[in-house]
């Protein structure tokens, strides 16, 4: 019983990625955009919890599918994309928003389905920030902030608020599921948690309970060439 169950197992698994193994190229370039809705979760210098609000961005950039064996890919990928937050409480409007150039690689499974596939993927990524700022309304006055990449500050510079300080490097992990259709064009929704504080340490200070980093989800579109 155990065998016949095996072998029927191992049946359906091979149906699953034959069609996929039908049109396997070594390496498939493509292209892609989409939306992202993200926030800052973590908690503030008092050490109370964040209740960031999310706010909607976007991301563009190219990937690339490498073969392994049937069904199975390596998709690394360069991304320029955006992430933030934004809050409205108390007659008080604040937005946070950072660029990244992001580099995601991804395990990706395509089961064949229908005339396409089905895209199941998960891995890490690494982005590096390249600009940023911070926005905020009070009543009829705003003040805006650019962002200021920095790992440390000093209690000064905390107190004054002259930047918005981050820290340039965030990295965290991936995960997707989505279509490929026969043609070539794809979509597929990811979700994103950064595994990094993004929050500068700030010198000298031993009372601060900063812990502050991105999650997200997101939609994307594609086209594979």
């Amino acid at each position: 019983m155990k065998k016949a169950l095996l072998t029927l197992s191992f049946i359906s698994l091979t149906a699953l990625v034959v069609k996929a193994q039908e049109e396997d190229k070594l390496v498939t370039l493509g292209i892609r955009a989409g939306a992202n809705y993200t926030t800052i979760l973590g908690k503030s210098n008092a050490g109370s919890d964040l209740s960031n609000d999310y706010k909607l961005g976007y991301h563009a950039g190219i990937t690339a599918d490498l073969y392994v064996f049937p069904g199975f890919y390596l998709q690394p990928g360069l991304i320029y994309t955006t992430k933030g937050a934004q809050k409205d409480e108390n007659n008080i409007k604040a937005s946070n928003t950072i660029s990244y150039v992001e580099l995601p690689v991804n395990v990706l499974l395509k089961l064949g389905m229908g005339s396409g596939k089905l895209l199941l993927g998960a891995g890490p990524y690494a982005a590096y920030g390249i600009s940023g700022n911070q926005k905020v309304e009070i009543g009829s006055t705003t003040t805006e902030l650019k962002a200021n990449f920095t790992n440390t500050i000093t209690a000064a510079d905390f107190l004054n608020g002259n930047f918005y300080n981050v820290r340039r490097w965030d990295y965290g992990v991936n995960a997707l599921a989505g279509y490929e259709f026969a043609g070539g064009f794809n979509f597929h929704l990811n979700a994103q948690l950064g595994l990094k504080e993004i929050n500068p340490e700030i010198e000298a200070v031993t009372t601060d309970k900063s812990s502050i980093k991105h999650f997200g989800v997101g939609l994307s579109v594609g086209y594979k060439f």
